[in-house]
């Protein structure tokens, strides 16, 4: 079971150099509640597959991550400016008290067809001036990580250094960030281990489930539904209770929804229409009902996940549901858990704050990503009280139609 990392740790800013359509981008400063949006087949799911691909290479190995997406040659950016793919991820959490900014660094490359870690660095500064100092790197699957990184009073030459081996396709994060000695690696792995990016389906969450599995948090497909739901009206009847008031506002008729233990030993879903006195079983119900329950039990969870990835959630949605569903997930964010969400919903950006989005755009075959903070035109506008949504319909953002 995961552990909870709480406000301890926030993403600050990711750089992408040669991974797929990213061939050097960068996306700085970002907020606990991001918005991305973009045209079809500029890179969106690509940027949120960044942290897929880091969680797979955590969970089994680069070569692994690398197959699943159809092998280096896939993933290196065609026409590339160099031989390998960086990742590069900075995020602040509290060392001995005081917030400091950590880089994540994975330099990924190829030597006879088969792929390897060649660079994997994790540093920070040890006072408030001079160069990050490097607690782990790792070259080919052979570095160091030093062990005393919290002892501050130390000079440089002091710190302990433990010299590991790991397999050159394996991050040396994946082990030793197992023992809490070393601090940021510890906490990157938990971030990696703990994240969540969505990839629903509706067909996977309906249906009789097996009432023993994971249940303390919905799973990336939803498979679990039924067992999270009923984990939370046992145990956070208050949460379930407030979770059903605003299905009731939301979903017309839906008067209760209800985790069933069958004769069978399976549980189900049963939603309650005040029509009928018998209540419906879940593929009876539409699938705009199933989504909105699942993001509901997702994002009233009672441990927030440290970063939440979700893609398009208008689909199937109601288009005046989207105001409230934006602002659920920015009180999500405020919970402690960092929010990046993408869509194409003008209603859905009308809900959103000027410093809360992104927009990716290809030029000459690349992708970049733009701020709306940082146009001059549309934070005029915002700041004369028009809406995000109205300004990305009307082709405001530059290099980008959605028409």
């Amino acid at each position: 079971m995961r552990k909870d990392l709480g406000n301890n740790i926030r993403i600050d800013s990711i750089r992408l150099k040669n991974f797929k359509a990213f061939r050097d981008a960068s996306l700085k400063d970002i907020p606990t509640f991001l918005v991305v949006v973009g045209a079809n087949g500029v890179g969106k799911t690509t940027l949120f597959d960044v942290f897929g691909f880091l969680h797979d290479c955590l969970t089994s190995n680069v070569r692994h991550a690398l197959d699943s997406r159809g092998r280096f040659k896939e993933v290196l950016s065609r026409e590339s400016n160099g031989d390998s793919i960086l990742i590069e991820i900075k995020y602040r959490m509290d060392i001995v008290g005081v917030s400091r900014l950590v880089t994540y660094s994975l330099e990924i490359a190829e030597k006879s067809g088969a792929p390897y870690v060649r660079r994997e660095i994790l540093r920070y500064k040890r006072g408030a001036s001079g160069k990050p100092y490097h607690f782990l790197d790792f070259s080919n699957g052979e570095g160091y990580a030093i062990t005393n990184e919290e002892d501050f009073q130390k000079a440089d030459e002091d710190l302990k250094r433990e010299t590991q081996k790991v397999s050159p396709d394996t991050l040396a994060i994946k082990g030793l960030g197992q023992f809490e000695r070393f601090k940021a690696a510890n906490a990157f792995r938990q971030l990696i281990d703990s994240w969540h990016v969505s990839d629903f389906h509706i067909s996977a969450a309906r249906g009789r489930k097996e009432a023993i599995g994971e249940a303390d948090h919905l799973s990336e497909t939803g498979d679990n539904l039924p067992l999270v739901a009923q984990r939370l009206f046992e145990q956070h009847p208050e949460t379930f209770q407030k979770i059903l008031e605003i299905m009731a506002r939301r979903v017309p008729g839906v008067s209760g929804v209800e985790p069933k233990l069958q004769d069978d030993g399976y549980l189900t879903l049963r939603f309650q229409d005040g029509s009928f006195k018998t209540p419906f079983l879940d593929r009876y119900v539409s699938d705009g009902t199933i989504k909105m329950f699942a993001y509901l039990v997702l994002l009233h969870d009672p441990k927030p996940h440290p970063l939440l990835c979700v893609e398009e959630p208008e689909n199937q949605l109601y288009p005046k549901l989207m105001l409230e569903l934006a602002e659920e997930f920015r009180q999500y964010s405020n919970r402690g858990g960092q929010v990046l969400v993408s869509t194409h919903s003008p209603d859905f950006l009308n809900a959103i704050n000027l410093n809360e989005v992104c927009w990716l755009v290809k030029v000459n075959g690349n992708t970049e990503i733009r701020r709306a903070k940082d146009n001059e035109q549309i934070a005029l506008y915002m700041s004369e009280g028009d809406k995000m949504g109205y300004l990305w319909k009307q082709g405001f953002f530059d290099g980008v139609d959605p028409e």
